[in-house]
Formats: structure tokens, sequence, C-alpha cells
């Protein structure tokens, strides 16, 4: 289990913010994140949004990414993800897919609302029902759907994950 050491978080998320801060200096959202292990400094992301023009770079994908690369792995087991705002749906689902060992954040979903970000709005959203939602989403019946995974599963050398 990664190190729960207040001060270092203190100054893991103090790196993450100062990205942040240093990102909206630079036209891009106010949001930054970084990865460790072992105490050490793995990877770092900031938001790239509007930048790529890619609404899933947000600061913590662009920063798992990067840990990924330069891993040359899927997984972050034992590593810590500091982001300095409270992930949004996308990024906690990217970390829950990375295996991140811990998520620690700075600011919460409703400082990222008051500055006029969706991450509240879509959390509440995935606790309603999907007919209320402005995006449709529907399932269809298909002869085959499930032909992908019975092909995994009758791979005998797939890569779990």
């Amino acid at each position: 289990m990664p190190d729960t050491d207040p001060r270092a978080d203190r100054a893991w998320l103090a790196a993450a913010v100062d990205l942040a801060v240093r990102n909206v200096a630079e036209g891009g959202g106010p949001f930054g994140a970084v990865v460790v292990v072992d105490g050490a400094l793995l990877a770092e992301g900031q938001n790239r949004v509007t930048r790529d023009n890619d609404p899933t770079a947000h600061a913590e994908v662009v920063a798992i990414r990067a840990a990924c690369a330069s891993l040359g792995e899927f997984s972050l087991g034992g590593a810590t993800l500091y982001a300095s705002c409270e992930p949004c749906p996308l990024c906690m689902a990217s970390a829950l897919w990375a295996r991140l060992d811990r998520v620690v954040y700075a600011a919460d979903r409703y400082d990222a609302a008051r500055g006029g970000f969706d991450d509240l709005a879509f959390y509440e959203l995935f606790g309603r029902d999907r007919a209320t939602w402005d995006t449709r989403v529907d399932a269809v019946a298909l002869d085959g759907a499930v032909a992908p995974f019975d092909a995994w599963l009758g791979k005998a050398d797939k890569v779990a994950y």
C-alpha cells in the first residue's frame, strides 16, 4: 500500500495544484495531477481538453497515460494519483481501471461546479434513471452481441485486466 504520510500528501497535492495554476496561465483548464510510486514522481498531467480538442484529455487521464507509457504497463498497482480536484467520473473510472492503490485530491466537485465545470452534475446524473438523461442511451438486441466475450473467454493466451 502506498505511503499515507500527511506531509507527503500535502506536498504532492501542492505539486498538482501548481500544475493546474500554471495550466490556467498557459490557456488550459484548472486541473493538474501527478502519479507517484514509492515517494517518487512517475508522471504528471494537466488538463488538455481545449488544447488538444480531446474531451478525455483530463489531467488525471493524461497523467495515467503518461505513467503507463513510462512503465510499459497498463496497471499502476502500487501507485498513488494526486489530483488538484476530486476526479470526475471519467477520471475516477480511469483510476479504477489503472488499478491505482490510492487517489488523493484537494478541491472537490462542489469547487469544480463553482468554477463552471460539470463534475457535480455528472456525479448526480449517474445516480438518476437513464430515461431522464439528455443523452439517450439505448440497448439494442443484436444477434452475436456476446461473440466478442465468447472469443475472449475462449482465448487461452489473453492478458487479463
